[in-house]
């Protein structure tokens, strides 16, 4: 019998604060961590004054803290927030903002090798707590591997004052994993791609808790915020266990980044993501009508037009995808869509 020589390392969260007006525990939680003096916050224009300038006047009373305002998720970003945590000297960053700034936080954390809070203004996806990094490139959005928050403040007062809009695509993104997996089950008997049970019952887990409570996430109720924080982290724990976002990310996902090709920025990634998990789940052959359901329940799109998609746009998404990885095995390389059976998909599941 061959020797045993597998071996990897996982990282997670070590704190989570959750709840109404959390962000009030964030130089405490600073302090618990033992950072250095001297911080960063990453956030935006809107997020600063939503979040960013409470967490600067919290912080600033124990630490040395500079601000800095960025955008989108781009490599450009990244460099330049880098560029202003080393001006200043930053032993920690706190990510204010969406998940474009928890992401580029994400980065430049990796680059200098210093611990990063994630304290979301709203939660669109679930980055919140993973590894991965969404970004913004010529040829569409790429999820890349950064490092994990080594804390999480997530106040339900400010996510819930967000627009309605990124909550339901957070929950629609999570609900996207029942997708995913059974991509990843496909995959594993298919290709033999390793599986792990655990990320897979804990990303089940968090779509499964979307789906149940999907009648009682409404807009303006903090209470919703509660429900969805927790299944949004663990999809994302999930991704920390796999080593990968395999648990999380499948053919919808590819269909998502088809669309972000064709017409970049139109929809939320979490959107998209939920679109085509109910044309994806229908091509697997399982209960599509379920995911639909459940994103109507939330208020997510679950056709072309509240996407903001032309039917045309949507059947060559559907064509494009299984080219947009050439490193994942899903549906797509059993199936292969045709713009005619592409057509005959979205039709069926009433997406166009």
């Amino acid at each position: 019998m061959a020797a045993f020589t597998k071996k990897r390392s996982m990282e997670f969260p070590r704190n989570v604060w959750l709840g109404h007006n959390a962000t009030d525990e964030v130089a405490d939680v600073c302090r618990n961590l033992q950072f250095g003096k001297n911080g960063l916050i990453v956030t935006g224009e809107d997020t600063y004054k939503a979040a960013g300038k409470k967490v600067e006047d919290l912080a600033s009373e124990s630490y040395d803290i500079a601000a800095v305002l960025t955008g989108n998720a781009t490599y450009e970003n990244v460099a330049a927030v880098e560029e202003a945590a080393k001006e200043h000297k930053a032993k920690f960053l706190l990510a204010v903002g969406g998940g474009s700034k928890i992401d580029i936080s994400k980065m430049v954390a990796k680059d200098l090798n210093i611990p990063l809070i994630s304290i979301p203004t709203s939660v669109a996806h679930d980055g919140i707590a993973s590894d991965r990094a969404s970004i913004k490139s010529g040829d569409g959005s790429r999820s890349v591997g950064a490092v994990s928050p080594i804390a999480i403040i997530a106040d339900t007062t400010v996510i819930n004052d967000a627009p309605y809009k990124y909550l339901a695509a957070g929950c629609a993104d999570v609900v996207s994993n029942l997708t995913a997996l059974r991509d990843w089950e496909l995959a594993n008997r298919t290709a033999g791609d390793e599986m792990s049970s655990s990320a897979y019952t804990i990303a089940k887990y968090a779509a499964e808790e979307i789906i149940s409570s999907s009648r009682g996430i409404k807009p303006g109720l903090e209470e919703s915020v509660w429900l969805v924080l927790k299944p949004i982290i663990a999809s994302g724990v999930s991704m920390l266990i796999a080593g990968s976002s395999r648990p999380t990310s499948g053919s919808e996902h590819m269909f998502s980044h088809a669309l972000d090709v064709i017409r970049p920025e139109t929809a939320l990634h979490g959107q998209q993501c939920g679109v085509g998990s109910i044309m994806m789940m229908k091509l697997q052959g399982g209960d599509w009508e379920r995911i639909r359901d459940a994103l109507k329940n939330i208020g997510a799109p679950t056709t072309a037009e509240e996407l903001g998609f032309t039917d045309e746009e949507i059947i060559k998404a559907l064509v494009m995808a299984k080219d947009m990885r050439d490193d994942r095995f899903t549906i797509l390389e059993r199936k292969k869509l045709t713009e005619k059976t592409a057509k005959r998909l979205a039709r069926a599941t009433g997406v166009i």
